[in-house]
């Protein structure tokens, strides 16, 4: 048998920055000495609990911790960890919501995601939203970074990078299975073969993931992939990663009017029953890891991948008159504006995006000024083109129709970074580096409606093309100290930048908006403590302080006919995230545990200068209003059992404060719903498990939202969506 990789268990809340980290492997099956798979990672140094070398705040969720928790999807994972606020949109995580230390969790527009360090977004610089989320029933392990960090990595360097990683090709012959089944038609089926044979590993996953009722969803969806770590010689490594993601859905922007959600009954109708989302991804990547001498390596990073998402929805009107009527009305007629009628026509929002990019990057471990060194310097081009259509069908259910848009968008983004750390003595450590991005980009519109001859919304075929460009400097640093083997502080400080979506920043009649990029100065000062495997803890204070907030005006913001705040202007985030965990057993020396976990964020997020929005024929200054989806409390806490004989029982409630869903922070619903404060909410979670002795199987039992609690998560796009009633899944995890 090949040697075991030994992992040490980490507190929910700790980790690091770094290049991605060397660990070699003897394997005596097959008699060679090699690397562990090539690839991007956030956190390295994961056997230091202080992680004296960070600093700044960050997370890691290791596999143990994700089998625990038995997330029914990835927003279980995300809502535990400190300063994330998230929207659970449909009930099946199929397209995540994020918004950090206060900043809108629309789409996670704002934050980095990766898989395996690879960025998913549609188009990373110009439309960063999360249309498809890496399905976290093939995840091994979850990196956050929020910190100075994440200026290695970027575009988006304002809330921070998630990335999760999926397994890699094991040392010897392994197969697993993972069966999850559940009420509403629920079913997860996880399978993975994977071996090294003489110089190559691989790995080969398939994933099939159902529901026929959860929430108001029904889905399905395919993952196919493939991984490749092959051995090029002593000091030279290549991992290759394969795979295609299929899936389809009924996910709809129409949610309840307010009247349906006070009389209760009507949570989960589909009030667009022909609405179809069909998600399709291809994506293939390439890591050479070279050691050129002891102290230098470089590694290079290749990607491709494609997303196509053409979205068919029903039409419908708030007006009673409004012309092709089906008949089927939702809501209350008698109240003004509180009806929905629905109209015999749907639009196709079809949409295919194209990213490719090289990244190398260098490691040099120096001696500057007679210290120990290690400086990280990289560059990357990055390539992306998206392909829009609208296409409207002359019934509810029609699955083509007339173009009346379309529209050509390109983006080239070259970045460059350096980073260096630096060892101070026995207790002090810093880092201090940069980031250039340099983005151009372009609408071409070849289709649209414009006004002619003092006509408004004619459609008519053209050829307009306007470019723009976005350029930023975005600097960084931070400082550890080792205050003794139990405590480590740390504070940072980088720029935080974002740039415009391409769409936004470019008007569908060719106009260049001056649209800013993001950007802000983020700051943090914290403290870690590590006592043995008995007690952890982090502490951190943050302050973000905006130039400009980009706020969105896309129609899944809720806010496509807003005018006049896409620069939102100066805001402030401020607060504090504490994070501890402790077992209690092992502190008397049981061979059992009883940990007792819990987080905590406080975030005040306001507009912090003049503002003036028009409603009802009066202007508003919105100065000091709180900004829209940022609840000011998010607490998190766990407790459980775990036997030494296998067996164990987790208990986690998330509660989240009240929230704004508008600028002027507007407290009483309108008729529809999709204005009005969202009340505070506790839900309780439970997962029982029992590891078979031998640990080839395992069963788990999981319920969320224990006590059927019945509440709002959000009032956007297009209506009130509510959260997933009480869901119980059972599962067996078979390993060979």
């Amino acid at each position: 048998m090949g040697t075991k990789l030994i992992s040490t268990s980490l507190a929910l809340f700790t980790g690091s920055m770094a290049f991605s980290q060397d660990i070699y492997i003897n394997d005596k099956d097959t008699g060679f000495l090699y690397r562990n798979m090539p690839q991007i990672e956030l956190i390295s140094h994961k056997n230091d609990q202080l992680f004296r070398k960070t600093p700044g705040s960050v997370s890691v969720i290791k596999s143990k911790q994700i089998n625990i928790i038995s997330p029914l999807t990835g927003n279980d994972i995300m809502k535990k960890i400190p300063g994330l606020n998230v929207v659970d949109e449909e009930g099946a995580g199929l397209r995540i919501n994020i918004g950090i230390r206060g900043l809108d969790p629309d789409r996670s527009r704002n934050i980095l995601i990766l898989e395996d360090g690879i960025p998913v977004a549609l188009n990373p610089y110009g439309e960063p939203e999360m249309y498809f989320t890496p399905p976290i029933d093939k995840m091994k392990e979850v990196e956050v970074l929020k910190g100075s960090g994440q200026i290695l990595y970027g575009p988006q360097t304002i809330g921070g990078v998630v990335n999760f990683l999926t397994a890699n090709p094991p040392s010897t012959e392994k197969t697993e299975f993972k069966l999850r089944g559940g009420q509403g038609g629920f079913f997860s089926g996880y399978a993975s073969y994977g071996n090294t044979v003489g110089n190559t590993g691989f790995l080969v996953s398939y994933l099939h993931k159902r529901a026929d009722n959860m929430g108001p969803t029904w889905f399905s969806l395919h993952d196919l992939s493939a991984k490749l770590r092959i051995r090029l010689s002593e000091r030279s490594n290549i991992g290759i990663k394969l795979g295609v993601y299929d899936e389809l859905s009924n996910s709809t922007y129409v949610g309840i009017t307010q009247t349906m959600y006070n009389r209760g009954g009507e949570d989960f109708v589909r009030m667009a029953p022909d609405d179809r989302l069909p998600v399709r991804r291809y994506n293939a990547s390439i890591t050479h890891q070279y050691e050129i001498s002891n102290a230098l390596k470089l590694q290079t990073t290749a990607f491709a991948y494609t997303t196509t998402r053409n979205w068919q929805r029903q039409e419908f009107s708030t007006n009673s008159s409004a012309a092709n009527q089906t008949g089927v009305v939702w809501g209350d007629p008698s109240v003004s504006n509180g009806a929905l009628y629905m109209l015999n026509t749907n639009g196709h929002r079809n949409r295919q995006f194209q990213v490719a990019g090289i990244e190398p990057k260098l490691t040099i471990d120096h001696h500057l000024f007679s210290q120990e060194n290690k400086l990280q310097v990289g560059f990357r081009l990055l390539s992306e083109k998206a392909d829009e259509q609208f296409v409207i069908g002359n019934k509810a259910d029609a699955a083509a129709g007339n173009m009346r848009d379309n529209e050509i968008r390109k983006g080239f983004a070259l970045s460059a970074y350096a980073q260096n750390e630096i060892k101070m003595g026995e207790r002090w450590s810093a880092s201090f580096g940069f980031r250039i991005e340099n983005f151009d980009y372009s609408r071409r519109i070849l289709r649209g409606r414009f006004k002619i001859n003092n006509v408004n919304n004619v459609i008519a075929d053209t050829n307009l093309l306007t470019r723009s460009n976005t350029f930023a400097f975005i600097p960084g640093a931070g400082i550890n100290f080792k205050a003794n083997d139990m405590v480590s502080l740390f504070a940072g400080v980088h720029k935080g930048f974002a740039p415009p979506r391409t769409k936004d920043a470019i008007t569908s009649s060719g106009m260049a908006l001056d649209i800013e990029s993001e950007n802000s100065m983020n700051y943090e000062l914290g403290g870690r403590l590590a006592v043995g495997k008995v007690l952890t803890a982090e502490a951190t204070l943050f302050y973000m302080d905006f130039k400009n907030q980009v706020i969105p005006v896309s129609q899944s913001s809720g806010n496509a006919n807003a005018t006049g705040l896409a620069n939102g202007g100066r805001t402030e985030h401020k607060g504090l995230e504490l994070a501890a965990e402790a077992d209690i057993a092992k502190a008397f020396g049981s061979k059992h545990a009883v940990i007792i976990g819990a987080t905590f964020t406080a975030v005040d997020s306001r507009f912090s200068a003049d503002r003036f929005l028009s409603k009802d024929g009066s202007s508003f200054n919105i100065k000091d209003n709180k900004l829209p989806y940022a609840p000011e409390f998010l607490f998190n806490t766990s407790i459980g059992y775990e036997s030494p004989k296998g067996y164990g029982i987790r208990f986690f409630g998330n509660y989240v404060s009240d929230q704004f869903t508008d600028e002027l922070n507007t407290v009483d619903p309108n008729g529809l719903g999709l204005i009005g404060r969202i009340d505070s909410r506790f839900i309780a979670d439970g997962t029982a498990y029992y590891n078979v002795p031998g640990d080839k199987f395992s069963f788990n039992l999981s319920a969320k939202n224990i006590f059927d609690e019945r509440y709002m998560v959000s009032r956007r796009p297009q209506g009130i969506k509510v959260g997933l009633p009480r869901f119980i899944t059972a599962g067996i995890d078979i390993r060979l």
